[in-house]
């Protein structure tokens, strides 16, 4: 047995052990390291975008961690060991017979962690990571009538991708100009979280603004726009089997919008977005759906898990076709 072997076996003996002596009893939980509580974007061995929460509740620590496009927890069911916090991560629906552990602490004052990878066949892998700690939430939301925006911009020309990259540059490009619509051509018709074809991303970023657009999405279709591909607001039709949090009009995930305000599959809608400080207001076919509501956390998916770095226009194109038209930004102004 190799020494990769070695090392997981015994964490993971560690973190049965101590699991079982917590939750019966035998064994006093340890105190949640100091430092380590709040939000963090994570800078993956790999690069995938991921990000964690690490809070406590009645004396336990609590952990939410998200790698790309994986589930976030919440996981109760945490170790505290020598200053590090270890839990499982919940198993992918469609990734069968991998188990993944991770621990995770402070070395001198950075963050430091690994994720155990243990799969079906026997095969394991380890993938260590670090991160950034991000600032608290405020708790008072921004008075949008003092925001100023600046001019209007353009970011389909109608004619061609310019300004827009492909953001995997491995997979199809089904993105292209014609008859005046950005569109993207894919036969993919089921709503399975990522597909062969690329996704699609403003070569410019930003950061705080007010973004308008229109979008035509047929019925039982899906596809989504993360701002500064963070965040994404759903693109479904009004009676798409994907209602609520995950339903048009929503911030997939966390927010969700006040009415169905959607439209029926292979109409054209638009959106009317505004982000300023982590908040979110979102106009539907001019029904304000979400009224400059916190947005916690990146919404599955998010190529940009730091909130207070600038970001794409990032458009989801492993789903299904949808096109849009008449994308227009309006950057804050910073005084």
């Amino acid at each position: 047995m190799n020494t990769a072997s070695m090392s997981y076996l015994r964490f993971r003996l560690t973190f049965l052990v101590l699991s079982s002596f917590i939750c019966s009893g035998y064994a006093e939980a340890e105190p949640l390291p100091d430092g380590l509580e709040g939000d963090w974007t994570l800078q993956m061995e790999s690069g995938l975008p991921a990000w964690m929460r690490v809070l406590e509740k009645e004396g336990k620590p609590i952990v939410s961690m998200r790698v790309y496009i994986g589930p976030a927890g919440p996981y109760e069911d945490v170790v505290v060991n020598e200053g590090r916090l270890s839990f499982e991560l919940k198993k992918r629906k469609k990734v069968s017979g991998l188990t993944q552990l991770v621990e995770v602490g402070l070395v001198d004052g950075v963050l430091d962690g690994i994720i155990h990878r243990h799969f079906s066949d026997g095969g394991k892998e380890s993938e260590s990571f670090t991160g950034k700690r991000i600032p608290p939430m405020t708790q008072e939301a921004p008075d949008l009538s003092q925001v100023k925006f600046g001019e209007p911009v353009s970011l389909f020309n109608g004619k061609d991708l310019t300004g827009w990259i492909p953001h995997e540059t491995d997979k199809i490009m089904g993105w292209s100009a014609k008859d005046g619509l950005l569109v993207n051509a894919t036969p993919k018709t089921d709503f399975s979280a990522t597909g062969d074809h690329a996704n699609l991303k403003t070569e410019a970023v930003f950061d705080d603004f007010r973004l308008q657009l229109e979008f035509l999405i047929g019925s039982d279709r899906n596809s989504g726009i993360y701002l500064k591909g963070t965040y994404e607001a759903q693109v479904v039709d009004r009676d798409s089997r994907m209602q609520g949090l995950q339903g048009v009009g929503a911030i997939f995930g966390l927010i969700p919008p006040s009415e169905n305000a959607g439209r029926v599959g292979g109409e054209w809608q638009s959106y009317d977005i505004t982000l300023v400080d982590r908040h979110i207001t979102v106009v539907l076919n001019g029904v304000k759906v979400i009224d400059n509501q916190p947005v916690e956390m990146p919404t599955a998916g998010a190529i940009n898990t730091d909130p207070f770095a600038s970001g794409p226009i990032y458009l989801q194109g492993d789903h299904t076709s949808v096109a849009y038209r008449n994308i227009i930004i309006e950057p804050v102004l910073k005084e």
